[in-house]
């Protein structure tokens, strides 16, 4: 049994492939729906994670909390301390470009951060950090017609930003979405010499106001959860 401070489980129980959610709810929603055999393998402060098969292959669902501090936390120690190699954050984000849109799927290739999180964790200033190349190939494999490239990671949730205007005018202007966490995972994946990418649902957008159904949310959600498994199946 290894115990962190945020994991309590055997080794053995998580596999050396994990899809990252940020929503505990949502983890459990996909090891019910799509593993079997699966069991409940961490609980710690809620956080749920579940490691099951699918199609055969051991895959683990861990759930990364909201935002980087706290995705840094659990990649962190599942790369360290569990020797997770790869994953696969699955999430959903706000478009801030007009050719992306409601429900989209997006691969983040790259992340941008205006953040100082790299220079907190190693001393080092950097703002941009790709991610893994062997990992976006074998989804882009899967599924040409995603969009791919680079999105934004912010520490603050971008429809609660008090001057949008004045915040887009300082991203570069190629962005696709914003969201809160694939900077953090990329960097330390680097660091650590791990292997870790993003798959995003666009559920917001600057450009379009329009509702989105709970069912078509769901539909679309599937569509970029189901590419992360597939994928997971021709990771070595």
């Amino acid at each position: 049994m290894i115990e962190t401070p945020h994991i309590k489980c055997n080794k053995e129980d998580i596999s050396n492939i994990v899809l990252m959610p940020g929503d505990p709810l949502r983890a459990k929603f996909i090891a019910e729906t799509y593993l079997s055999d699966y069991k409940l393998v961490n609980s710690v402060r809620n956080m749920l994670a579940y490691t099951g098969y699918y199609k055969g292959k051991k895959i683990t669902v861990f759930s990364s909390g909201m935002g980087m501090a706290s995705m840094g936390i659990y990649c962190y120690e599942l790369y360290k301390f569990f020797d997770v190699k790869y994953i696969i954050r699955i999430g959903s984000c706000g478009s801030t470009n007009r050719d992306i849109k409601l429900l989209d799927t997006i691969l983040s290739t790259s992340s941008y951060t205006e953040t100082n999180f790299s220079y907190t964790y190693s001393s080092v200033n950097v703002n941009e950090v790709e991610s893994s190349k062997y990992l976006n190939d074998i989804i882009l494999n899967k599924d040409k017609n995603i969009k791919k490239g680079r999105t934004i990671c912010s520490m603050v949730f971008d429809a609660y930003i008090d001057n949008q205007e004045e915040y887009n005018k300082r991203l570069p202007k190629d962005v696709l979405a914003v969201e809160m966490e694939a900077f953090a995972l990329f960097y330390i994946a680097k660091f650590l010499n791990k292997e870790a990418t993003c798959l995003l649902t666009v559920s917001d957008s600057l450009y379009d106001k329009k509702q989105i159904s709970s069912d078509d949310r769901q539909n679309n959600l599937k569509h970029m959860i189901e590419l992360a498994l597939e994928a997971s199946l021709e990771v070595l």
